[in-house]
């Protein structure tokens, strides 16, 4: 336990009423794990806000209230904590309780549009490989060396992000490599993390929903750079426009990957791609890497580069990574007797025409390509006719379905997504809502030797549907039918 003032190191306080001196037991934001001498950090969300909870707080035992807004009545022997910025408070607690733990790894986080899940995903396992004791935060799962702890978004929040650091310093891991979501940027998540790198991926449409516009995206982005110390490195994909506008601020060393300019740090050339891998130049050496497309030739050329800035030998490097698999729902394939299913979690317009444009290039064109891709509820509405229009562009023919509808109405969400349909596709297109059936329909009705892609879902394991998650495997559908 600590005390409450080795706790507020670092944050600005605006008011403290009541001091108490209680051992501080836990800090949450979640009333439904406040126990006594428990620290209650109330926030600001989008949704609620935790300045209703106090009361409920205080009655399960929080002895310590962070707020920004003060209450007219203060209960006796509560210790309340009045502070600007509720969240960013949070974090840099967070980091205080648990002893700065990300101090004690080589933690580099990678933020991006496309891209993250697979990067940090592979580096963790190419450093697996090497022997090298490391942890992993992911979209998919957290890893702390072999141990799995499931993950409930891209990011955690900063008390769990601090947690699952401190076990890891614990089991004696060295890195740590996570994804940095714009979302986590923004709601301070990752504030008091001392990062020894930072990775930029590339910058394309999302979560425009949230952030309202592409600049306020790309600055919520930029933002990770500019808070990384001389310390660290900054790699940046310089082959995206953005690239460069992400190194402008940071006090970082600046490094760059690229596959089409020659004036960067690591550059890569992608010298044949089919579907069952890419063989690259790198560094003067031809290596053959299982994973397929141009997008994973970026990913590779990152993780490469991240790997040499961490002080890994070059050719054992190459040779470790020759050996790595996709991460998983990133172009999963799945071979049948007379169909081949790709399942990817490209749910992003860039992400989709990458991996459709990589179906087009490593087939042959005798192949019939049939898309089944939806869109999510809740979230970004502006892309969902530019995902259909793509899939209708770069397939033969495409099924338009059900994603995670959430609280819309799928039929609302397809309505949308029909409205990238032009006159040209209208015959090659179908719309089937229920994406058990869609998924069927595609596999049981396509011609011989065709190519299937299932988009939007990769990983998850379930459907989201007014508030319940179902059990929805793409992977688990697909096999039913393959062999039909």
């Amino acid at each position: 336990m600590k005390q409450i003032e080795d706790i507020l190191k670092g944050v600005q306080t605006l008011k403290i009423e009541q001091i108490q001196h209680y051992p501080v037991s836990k800090i949450c934001f979640d009333t439904r794990q406040v126990e006594n001498n428990c620290v209650f950090v109330a926030q600001k969300g989008t949704k609620t806000d935790g300045h209703q909870f106090i009361p409920q707080a205080i009655e399960n035992g929080a002895r310590y209230i962070v707020l920004e807004d003060m209450p007219p009545h203060l209960c006796p022997e509560i210790c309340y904590i009045q502070v600007a910025d509720s969240s960013l408070a949070l974090a840099l607690m967070a980091a205080n309780f648990f002893d700065h733990p990300s101090k004690k790894l080589k933690l580099v986080g990678i933020t991006g549009t496309n891209g993250k899940t697979t990067t940090v995903t592979l580096l963790y396992r190419l450093f697996r490989l090497l022997g090298k004791k490391t942890g992993l935060l992911s979209t998919i799962e957290n890893r702390i060396n072999d141990t799995v702890i499931p993950s409930t978004h891209t990011t955690a929040d900063s008390v769990k992000l601090n947690e699952l650091m401190a076990k890891m310093v614990e089991e004696e891991c060295e890195y740590c490599f996570m994804e940095v979501s714009s979302h986590s940027i923004v709601q301070n998540r990752i504030a008091g993390l001392h990062f020894t790198g930072g990775i930029f991926s590339n910058l394309t449409h999302d979560h425009l929903d949230y952030h309202k516009t592409f600049a306020e995206y790309r600055n919520a982005k930029k933002r990770f750079f500019d808070h990384l110390p001389d310390t660290a490195f900054a790699l940046t994909n310089i082959d995206d426009p953005n690239g460069n506008i992400m190194l402008q601020e940071t006090k970082a060393r600046k490094y760059s990957y690229s596959l089409q300019n020659g004036n960067c740090d690591f550059k890569a050339k992608m010298l044949e791609c089919n579907l069952d891998g890419i063989l690259l130049l790198i560094d003067g050496k031809e290596v053959w890497f299982k994973l397929v497309g141009r997008f994973n030739a970026y990913n590779l050329l990152c993780i490469y580069g991240t790997g040499v800035l961490l002080g890994l030998n070059k050719e054992e490097c190459l040779i470790k990574m020759s050996m790595l698999d996709a991460a998983e729902g990133r172009f999963y394939t799945i071979k049948g007797n007379k169909v081949s299913v790709i399942v990817d979690y490209a749910h992003t317009p860039d992400a989709l025409q990458n991996v459709l444009e990589t179906i087009n290039h490593a087939s042959d064109k005798s192949q019939t390509i049939i898309t089944v891709v939806g869109c999510g509820g809740d979230r970004d509405k502006s892309k969902r006719p530019e995902m259909a229009e793509i899939a209708c562009k770069l397939s033969n023919r495409v099924i338009l379905t059900s994603d995670n509808p959430r609280s819309e109405e799928p039929e609302a969400i397809l309505a949308d997504m029909e409205k990238g349909v032009s006159s040209a596709y209208t015959a090659t297109t179908l719309i089937i809502a229920d994406r058990r059936q869609a998924i069927k329909a595609a596999i049981t009705q396509a011609p011989a030797n065709s190519i299937i892609l299932i988009a939007g879902k990769g990983h998850e394991k379930y459907q989201e549907i007014k508030g319940i998650k179902h059990h929805f495997d793409d992977v688990e559908e697909a096999e039913k039918y393959i062999n039909m």
